[in-house]
This record gives C-alpha cells, sequence and structure tokens, in this order.
C-alpha cells in the first residue's frame, strides 16, 4: 500500500503517547553522518549540514542543495550552493564527514545528483567558509552504514602524515560504478595535505603507485580506529552460507604501500556456528591488554543479540599479507588467528549500538536499542554485570543510530541519534536517590553520596573528600555480617563495609554495636578498622528468640544504621530446602552439607542455596503457554498461565537475562491446569525469561514474555459521534492490541472495551520505512452535552491520553421515507438532516415493520441534495411493500 503525504504527516508526527523526554534537536531529514569534535557536533542529514555546541545548541546550518557548474574544463563540474529560497537542480549527498581538529578543517566527501564523487574542506569553527572543493572519490558512492572512514597517522622518519582512511563494502553482484572517476578498493588511504606527494584526496604513494587493500568476497564493515599506531578494522565478510565477523590489524608507519602490506588478521568466534554478525563496536579505554566490546547478532538477524568483550591486542607473530579474505596483490589460503571472547556482558533483543567508558574502577557501556532505548550497564573488573537501567525510553519503537558519543565537554551525557532527532541523555540520575542506601544500591560507579549535602552526587559535585561510594567490584549488601563462633565458645560478630571512602573519611571509622540500649561488646573487643569492625559477644549464648542488635556507623559527617537478628546458628535446623538455606545465610550463617552451622573465615554466598534439594517432592511444573506473552512495559493484568502440574505453584518469578533481583507474581485460580497472575511492570524493554516457583524455593518451567512500548494513537475515524452513544469508533496506532479499554474525559468510569483489533503494513512514500498500523474499534459513551471529549486508552494500571479528541453532536434526525416497488423487490428511500456525523451507509441497520413482523432492508447507497442525506435500501421478493413504521438501529 502507497501512503500519501498527507497520512505520512500524521505517521511520523509526535506519537500520541509520549514519556517526558529530556530536550533535544530535531533535523529536517535523516541523519547520514554524525560526527563529535571537542567541543561541537557536526550532523550531516540528506539536505543539510549541521554545525551545533555541546549542548545541542544550533551554531550554523548549511544547505546541501545546489547546481552544477563547469569551470574551467569540460570535465571540470562543480557543486555550488544556493539560497534555500532559490532555484536548485541538484544535492550533494554527503557519505564521510570527518573532522581534521589538528587543521581546524572539515572533510566531507559523497556524491551529487548526476552520480559523481565530490568532495568539499569546510572551516571546522565556521562552516560557511569553504576552503576547497574536488570533483573525486572519498569513501563509498551509496550511503551506506556498512562502510567506514576515519583519520590514521602514519609515522615516517621525519614527520607523522595524516591520512584518511576509507574502507568501502563490497557486493560483488551489485559493485560500485564510478562514471565520473576511478573505482576505489576495498580498503583505501588518502591524502589530507597537497604537501603529502600526490596532492590532497591522492590515493599514490609516490613512486611505488597505488595501492590498497582488496577482498576475496562481500565484505561489510563496521567500526574502525587507531590506538597508537596500530589500526583496528571490523567488518562481516559474507557468503551464501556463512557469515565470519574479522578483525584487521594495521601498521600505521612508513608509508602507505607499508601501511597495507602490514595486514594482519584474526577471526572473531562467538558461537559454534557462523551465522553471527558484527553490529556495533566500541573500543574500551585502557593501557594494555586492548580490550574491545562488540554487540553481536547471534542468528544472524536482530532478535538475539549480545553484548561480548574481546581482547583484541595484535600478534604481531603472524605473518604480514596473508589472509583469506582480505589482501594487497596476491589471494592466500590460510587459517587466521581465532579470538574467543572473554566474556558476554549482556543478551538483549534489538541492541543497535555500544558505547563503552572507563569510570573509576569500571567499565560502563551505554547501549542503544532498535526499540529506542538507551541502556546503561555496569561491569566490574571481573566482567561481573550490574543490573542495566534505562536512561531513555521512547514510547514508540524509534531505533537508536549505531554509533554513540559521549559529550566532551562535561563528560556526563550521552548523544543518542535517532532517525531525525538528536537526544542528549545524562549518562546517571545520581540526584534520584535520596538515601545512602538507595544511592549504594544504584550500583553506578557515577554515583556517590557527598555527606556536606545529604544528596547521592557525581563526585566533582562534591565539594569535599566526605563521597561514599561503591567497591571496584560488585556486592549485593551494603554492609554484610557474619556470625562466627571460635575454639572458646566465643560468639564473634563480624561487620563489613562494601564502600569506598576517602583516606581522612577511612583513618575516622567508628562502629558502635548495641542491644537494648546498652553495650554488647567484650571489654576486649578490637577497634575498628575500615572496612571492618568486630564485636565479640559478651555473652557466649543467644536467646532462644534472638538477640535485636543495633549497629551504627560513622564515615566522616555521614551516618549509617543497620539492624540485625542474631541466631544460634545450631538452631537454624529441619528438613533441607532452598528457602531453609536463604534464612540460614540471611542470619550471618554458613551452610554446608545440608545443614546451617556457624560461619568461618569463607566468603558467604547465597548462590550455595540455589543447588539444595528439598526433601518434600513436588512435582516439577511444565509451562506450555502465557496469552499475553507480549506486552507494554506497563504490564498486564489478568495473564493466564498454562501447563501441567501447576497445583504447588506459588508465585510466578520473572527473571531479566542478568543477574538482577527477580520479580514474583502471586497467582490465584489455579486449578492445576492453568493458573492466573499480574504481569508486573518493566524499566526496560525486551525478552524476560519465566519460571514458577515452588514452596521449597525452587524455580521451574521455562517460558518468555517479551516487554514492548507503549500504545500511541494518531488518529481517529470518524471524529464524531451522536450523543446517545454506541456510534463505532476506530482509532488508528501503533501497538493498540496492549489495550484493555478505552475511556472518555467527561465519562472516565465508563470503560469500552476493544470490539476488535486488526493489523495492516505500509511502506511509506518517499521513505523506505515499513510502517506497522493497527485498528482498534469500540462503541463510544453518551455523552450529556455537545462538546469535544478526550481519548484515553486503559492498559495494566495505567491510564493514558491520546492526541485526539471525539466531537458529540445531536443524533441524527430521520425525518420520512417512501416506498416504491420494482419488481419483485421493494425500494426504500430514508431521508435525514444533513449533520456534521458524515454517517455511512454501513452504520445503518433498517427494517420495514408490517403487522408486527420485522422485514430486513439492506441498505445499498447514500445521496445529498438541498440539506438532507437520503439513504436507500432493498427488501428482496416481499409481496407486500405497505409499512406501518421503519426501525432504523445506529451502528451495528
Amino acid at each position: 500500500m502507497i501512503l500519501l503525504l498527507a497520512l505520512l504527516s500524521v505517521l511520523w508526527g509526535e506519537p500520541g503517547l509520549c514519556l517526558e523526554e529530556d530536550g533535544g534537536f530535531t533535523f529536517d531529514g535523516d541523519i547520514r553522518q554524525f560526527v563529535v569534535t571537542s567541543n561541537r557536533l557536526y550532523i550531516a542529514t540528506e539536505e543539510r549540514l549541521y554545525q551545533l555546541s555541546h549542548d545541542l545548541t544550533l551554531i550554523n546550518s548549511l544547505t546541501q542543495r545546489g547546481i552544477l557548474k563547469t569551470v574551467n574544463q569540460q570535465d571540470d563540474v562543480q557543486f555550488y550552493r544556493v539560497s534555500d529560497t532559490a532555484e536548485w537542480h541538484d544535492t550533494f549527498s554527503i557519505n564521510v564527514l570527518l573532522p581534521f581538529t589538528s587543521n581546524d578543517s572539515l572533510i566531507s566527501c559523497g556524491v551529487t545528483d548526476d552520480n559523481c564523487s565530490y568532495c568539499e574542506i569546510l572551516d571546522l569553527k565556521n562552516i560557511s567558509n569553504l576552503l576547497y572543493r574536488e570533483k573525486i572519490q572519498v569513501g563509498p558512492l551509496k550511503s551506506s552504514s556498512r562502510s567506514v572512514s576515519f583519520l590514521v597517522d602514519v609515522k615516517k622518519k621525519l614527520q607523522t602524515d595524516t591520512y584518511i582512511l576509507t574502507a568501502i563494502q563490497q557486493n560483488k553482484e551489485k559493485p560500485e560504478n564510478n562514471k565520473c572517476g576511478v573505482n576505489q578498493q576495498t580498503v583505501n588511504l588518502q591524502d589530507t595535505d597537497n604537501k603529502q606527494g600526490g596532492g590532497i584526496f591522492s590515493l599514490t604513494d609516490g613512486a611505488s603507485g597505488t595501492h590498497g587493500i582488496q577482498s576475496k568476497g562481500d565484505v561489510e564493515f563496521v567500526d574502525g580506529f587507531q590506538i597508537k599506531s596500530t589500526i583496528y578494522l571490523f567488518s562481516n565478510v559474507l557468503s551464501a552460507q556463512t557469515n565470519r565477523v574479522r578483525l584487521i590489524w594495521l601498521e600505521g608507519k612508513k608509508s602507505k604501500t607499508d601501511t597495507f602490506k602490514s595486514l594482519r588478521g584474526a577471526t572473531l568466534s562467538v558461537s559454534d556456528g557462523e551465522s553471527s554478525r558484527l553490529v556495533a563496536s566500541s573500543v574500551i579505554p585502557g593501557e594494555q591488554p586492548v580490550l574491545w566490546s562488540g554487540v553481536f547478532s547471534v542468528d544472524g538477524g536482530d532478535t538475539d543479540t549480545k553484548l561480548m568483550v574481546f581482547d583484541i591486542s595484535p600478534d604481531y607473530s603472524r605473518n604480514t599479507d596473508r589472509d583469506p579474505d582480505f589482501y594487497t596483490s596476491v589471494q592466500s589460503e590460510v587459517t587466521p588467528k581465532i579470538l574467543k571472547p572473554k566474556a558476554v556482558l549482556f543478551r538483549h533483543s534489538y541492541m543497535t549500538s555500544v558505547l563503552a567508558v572507563r569510570q573509576r574502577g569500571w567499565m560502563v557501556f551505554f547501549i542503544g536499542t532498535g526499540d529506542g532505548q538507551l541502556i546503561k550497564l555496569s561491569v566490574d573488573r571481573n566482567y561481573h554485570a550490574a543490573c542495566p537501567t534505562v536512561l531513555y525510553r521512547t514510547s514508540d519503537d524509534r531505533k537508536v543510530f549505531p554509533k554513540l558519543h559521549l559529550d566532551p565537554v562535561d563528560r556526563k551525557h550521552v548523544y543518542v541519534p535517532f532517525r531525525n532527532q538528536m537526544k542528549r541523555v545524562p549518562v546517571s540520575k545520581c540526584s534520584t536517590y535520596t538515601s545512602v542506601q538507595e544511592c549504594w544500591s544504584a550500583q553506578d560507579p557515577y554515583c556517590g553520596w557527598c555527606g556536606s549535602k545529604s544528596s547521592c552526587t557525581f563526585e566533582d559535585d562534591c565539594t569535599d573528600s566526605d563521597w561514599l561510594s561503591i567497591l571496584d567490584e560488585s556486592h549485593h549488601k551494603m554492609i554484610s555480617h557474619k556470625v562466627e563462633k571460635d575454639t572458646n565458645g566465643q560468639i564473634l560478630l563480624n561487620i563489613h563495609t562494601h564502600l569506598t571512602v576517602g583516606q581522612e573519611v577511612s583513618s575516622n571509622f567508628i562502629c558502635q554495636f548495641t542491644a537494648r540500649s546498652s553495650s554488647i561488646c567484650a571489654p576486649n573487643n578490637p577497634p575498628p578498622q575500615f572496612p571492618q569492625c568486630t564485636c565479640i559477644l559478651s555473652d557466649r549464648t543467644l536467646p532462644a528468640d534472638g538477640l535485636h542488635v543495633t549497629v551504627k556507623f560513622r564515615l566522616g559527617s555521614t551516618q549509617l544504621s543497620e539492624q540485625l537478628r542474631l541466631t544460634n546458628c545450631s538452631d537454624i535446623s529441619g528438613p533441607p530446602s532452598s528457602v531453609l538455606c536463604q534464612q540460614c545465610i540471611k542470619a550471618g550463617c554458613r551452610w554446608n552439607i545440608n545443614r546451617c552451622s556457624w560461619a568461618d573465615q569463607t566468603e558467604i554466598n547465597d548462590s550455595v542455596c540455589q543447588k539444595v534439594q528439598s526433601g518434600k517432592n513436588f512435582s516439577i511444573p511444565e509451562i506450555s503457554s502465557i496469552t499475553p506473552s507480549v506486552v507494554s512495559f506497563y504490564g498486564r493484568n489478568h495473564a493466564v498461565l498454562s501447563g501441567r502440574n501447576l497445583d504447588d505453584v506459588t508465585a510466578v518469578r520473572i527473571q531479566a537475562d542478568t543477574d538482577c533481583t527477580p520479580k514474583e507474581s502471586p497467582v490465584w485460580d489455579n486449578t492445576g491446569f492453568s493458573l492466573m497472575f499480574h504481569i508486573p511492570t518493566s524499566d526496560i524493554k525486551g525478552v524476560v525469561n519465566i519460571c514458577l516457583l515452588l514452596p521449597d524455593g525452587r524455580c521451574h518451567g521455562k517460558a518468555k514474555i517479551t516487554y514492548s512500548s507503549l500504545p500511541s494513537c494518531t488518529n481517529i475515524t470518524p471524529s464524531s459521534s451522536w450523543i446517545s452513544g454506541k456510534r463505532k469508533i476506530t482509532l488508528m496506532g501503533s501497538h493498540l492490541n496492549f489495550v484493555e479499554g478505552v475511556v472518555h474525559s467527561h465519562a472516565m468510569q465508563d470503560v469500552r472495551l476493544p470490539r476488535n483489533i486488526s493489523s495492516q503494513s505500509c511502506r511509506a512514500v518517499f521513505y523506505v520505512y515499513l510502517i506497522s498500523l493497527q485498528y482498534l474499534t469500540y462503541d463510544s459513551p453518551a455523552a450529556r452535552s455537545f462538546s469535544s471529549s478526550t481519548l484515553f486508552v486503559k492498559l495494566a494500571n495505567q491510564t493514558l491520553a491520546c492526541s485526539t479528541k471525539l466531537s458529540y453532536v445531536p443524533d441524527p434526525e430521520f425525518t420520512s421515507f417512501t416506498v416504491i416497488r420494482t419488481g419483485e423487490d421493494v425500494r426504500i428511500t430514508i431521508q435525514k438532516k444533513t449533520d456534521k456525523l458524515e454517517m455511512m451507509i454501513d452504520e445503518l441497520s433498517v427494517w420495514g415493520v408490517h403487522d408486527n413482523t420485522e422485514y430486513q432492508c439492506i441498505v445499498e447507497a447514500k445521496e445529498t441534495s438541498n440539506n438532507n442525506d437520503f439513504f436507500t435500501c432493498e427488501i428482496k421478493r416481499l409481496t407486500n411493500p405497505e409499512f406501518e413504521e421503519l426501525l432504523v438501529l445506529l451502528s451495528h
């Protein structure tokens, strides 16, 4: 189906339902290229080039529309811009955008409308100033996210030269054809200065001629960068049966030719098969080894993506210029080095981009998704990930651009590009955490508790050294304790704080133990030494009902307290179960060989409880289906789960792939074959795992629930209803299948249930995007006055406003009817006063009544004349056409 422009303006406008979002910048077209310098952004769209400050304030905007003129020679055709109001015939489409900061210039290259390559060099400080232009190919001829370009330095004897490296997507069946110049090779190096021998943009390397790297087959490039002298290039090498993720190392030394011939390669292996594909890439800042993160599509599509970490330190022991996929002159058949991931950090649907940064001892990954999310994942030095948090989330499914950048000025914001929009999102929301415990529990390396401000802040926002933050290793508790018993029978309470503090704070660390308002520690109690303090109990026995202890800490100006209940570890007894094990660990005791005992010097870890076998035999539940299995991130009430052996199930556990605290939803109406439960809300769109909880703490069964975007209603038809209500109304939008009811502002308690929900996929005229539309029909409620009513949709426990309104007008007024026989049939014409309802023939049901018998009349046509509407209907094979009255039913 081809949509008209008027419909496109509805579909691509602001969504009807939006979260309150941070400010951003909206462009006049799709983003093609996006680069960042030390204090500015440069964005190329289809028809403009933008220069923005780091806070997204517009500095300059340059049209890419113009005309082509022949200058000196017949083949010397140049592109000249025109004003926004002047007539234009050509567009300069940018495929390469590179800030050359040391030269105060911006390199932009692409093609004009005659499919010829063209380059410009602009003033980096003011893009309106054109410094140089030339008709020459630099980079791909077509706009492609599967080609990369960046500046590299090649160190020579007496100087270091900067070149443009372009790695161009190769498709052997559809090769690029530059009708106005020389077709380039797969990987190229071009001059940035006239003094480099061959002239600006030259491919030649002095007397040695033109050199580059060729590819054996089809290849898509994903990313590239340079660290010191080593150049890294990442690509997907494609064939009909397989896909290999390849890494190329080059040494930027001596010359272009020597750089190309230093080629070494490796294959990144992420699964047993060869269907994986690299989607996005980011190097992790730091010294040796060189760590790099990549988003991989495990199944070759977009739905199953993983974030992995590799050590990509170059291997200089292997022979150069010998690779099965890339070569400078002669192909070779060799087996490349295989690199395996050091860790799989995160699994999520539709990851599209990643940016890795270092924050103190943590690695922080900002992840863009295909359904409009920016997710932050903090990972400690042992590759243990904290719970992911959503920094930004669209209510619809706008895809995040493949490249993310950090604000270079304050380093506290991430630039998140969408199709035609740029958002500047804070890297953390420290101020939302209102207590020390909340601030610590966020496990956010950007946040810490500032004692002087009594608030959670960034470190540089805390003016003194009294800043409490998380350790370099992930922990589940800010304060943990163990209860030990030594050989003399004395009970020791050991407290450990998992915090990072300044030197002055740690030297003034104070602990105080009390029970029933008095001290409980023996006189020979050791002094506290951060991060630990120990209390040797003066009594060698604990009360049968336990001892309630308060532990108070002082760290600088910050005071903390912890309430504990000490229990004789050997008294925690009973048949082994996961629940009993958890009770033992929570008491600070140790679980060993299916029983609870006093703790020792070993670390207490509740993961041991997952392996405990229950003494009671419960039937293992199985899940066959969950309805619905796809919901909005607001969840869904009254979900139905079906399966076998459900009798003993106490709750449904919802767990993401990460090691976060799961959510548990109670069950009811459990028949043993089906049960009901509420699907809770989720901060993250994506897939979660479902299992069924038994009384012994074990969880069985496997199923998945997908959290998706909120409904969005963009249009309504018809836009009015008769005041008595029950007119069939159709909402148009996206994700309307999540809607549980429709309400109006004049009758919020009258929930109208959807009559039908259908879907349709449409393709836009000017964009290649596939638009998935849904249609929801319902009956309008009655109203008491002629006015407009705002629509709301209900889902789970939320009510969301639509951007559309429904107008109420008087009920239709039917004034007369006439009956005419046509052969064996009867034709009836019904007259109605013209109004604003614009009624259609399918909204009327008509019956003629004779001798208390009703005869259905099929409405066939509508005409309008002299401020009256005439509806014509027909009754087949009727012998007596005389009717005392007509019954007219509105909507059906």
